[in-house]
Formats: structure tokens, sequence, C-alpha cells
């Protein structure tokens, strides 16, 4: 119980519950697109059903993720996914990504749709969150998970129309939430069990990894959007 109060359990919910908020906002929106053709009744069952689904299914693969994550070089590999989630989060998108999503006027048709399209769209959130659940102890990463899920899932359900109008008052959040990610990669890496043998294992590495990584992609960040077309263009 005592690891529970510890400051490295609640940094670790911080950030699972950030890179949610980031990285979930488009789970509101297949949430509504995939409920809009039901019946009013049955609009707040479908977003309860479909979002107790997508929880369950995600928790599942964070868990084997956690267990990937302890294969030498995995970590590795996991580092560079999400300095890559971590760019993209800074490189402007192209409109119109939820035009394939179908709608249902059926109650169980749009859970399943909710489910498939969120399993699709949280490969990021995985990575990021096991990511980000590597710090936290490794007989508490489970409950450490599932706690920040269960506190997020609400906010993106519910509050996902505030933080996204927070973030376009705020751009700074979204480059943050992008440093966060690089933040994570390089601590992750530094504990990868392929390389524990050839890297001094003390705090000043960890965190000079951490920091490098955060500015690697502020770094990529910056200079793809400026090589990109811009959305009026």
């Amino acid at each position: 119980m005592e690891a529970f109060l510890t400051p490295q359990f609640w940094v670790a919910v911080g950030q699972i519950i950030l890179i949610d908020i980031l990285l979930g906002g488009d789970n509101a929106v297949v949430i509504a697109l995939a409920c809009r053709q039901l019946p009013a009744a049955q609009r707040t069952k479908g977003i309860i059903w479909g979002t107790a689904g997508a929880i369950v299914l995600r928790v599942i693969l964070i868990a084997f993720a956690l267990t990937l994550l302890q294969v030498p070089f995995l970590k590795l590999v996991g580092a560079i996914l999400l300095i890559w989630i971590g760019v993209k989060l800074l490189v402007p998108e192209e409109e119109d990504a939820h035009g394939s999503i179908q709608a249902s006027d059926k109650l169980w048709g749009a859970v399943k749709t909710v489910i498939v399209a969120d399993l699709v769209m949280s490969v990021d959130n995985v990575i990021a969150i096991a990511g980000a659940a590597q710090g936290a102890g490794q007989q508490h990463q489970m409950p450490l998970v599932i706690f920040g899920l269960l506190v997020s899932i609400p906010i993106i359900v519910w509050g996902s129309q505030l933080v996204l109008k927070l973030m376009d008052r705020f751009p700074t959040i979204i480059t943050l939430g992008g440093m966060l990610l690089g933040w994570i990669a390089g601590t992750m890496a530094h504990t990868d069990p392929g390389i524990v043998a050839y890297l001094p294992q003390d705090k000043l590495w960890h965190y000079g990894l951490g920091v490098a990584g955060a500015l690697l992609v502020l770094a990529l960040g910056k200079m793809l959007s400026r090589t990109r077309p811009s959305p009026a263009a």
C-alpha cells in the first residue's frame, strides 16, 4: 500500500491521464460518430457499453505490452515508436480522418463499431501508457494502468470538447504533451534489458536521456511542421 503513496506512482498516473487526453481525443469523436444514428434513448447505453468494452480491450493490450517490454531491445523499438508518436502529435494532420467511421442504428452494432475503431486507434495509447507505467515499479504497473484509464476515460468521453478548446487556445499543451512522450521514450530506452549492461544506471543518465528524447521530439516536430504545407494551401 505504501507504494501507492509514492511520488513516482502519482507522477506515472498523471502521465497516463495526460497521454490519454492528448492521444484519446479521437476516441470521443469515434463514439459520437458510431452512436449518432441510435435512437436518443439508446445513445447513452451505446456510449457506456462501447467505452466499457474499449477500456477492457485496452487493459488487455497494455498487459501484453508491459510483458513484451521485458524482452531485450523491445523497449528501444517502443522508444522509437514513442518518438514518432510524439512528433506526429506536433505536426498538423490532414482533415477528415474519421470519414470512414460507419454509424449504426442498432445498439450492439454501434458498440461493436466503437470497440473495433478504438482497437485500431489505440496502438499509440497502448505503447505510451505502457512506457509511462514503467516508472511505477514492476508489481504496481497493472493497477496503475487500470487506475489511470478509469480516471482518464470519463475525461475523454465527457470532457473532450473542453480539452479540445483548451488545446486550440493554448497550443503549448500539445507541444508539452509531445515532449512528454519523448521523455518517456528516453527513460524507457535507458532501462531496456538489452543495453542496461552498457549504460550507467544512475539518475543523471536516466533523466538525461529523458530530456534528450523530449528535445528530439520538439526539434523533429518543428522541422516537419515547417516542411508540411498548411491546411489552407
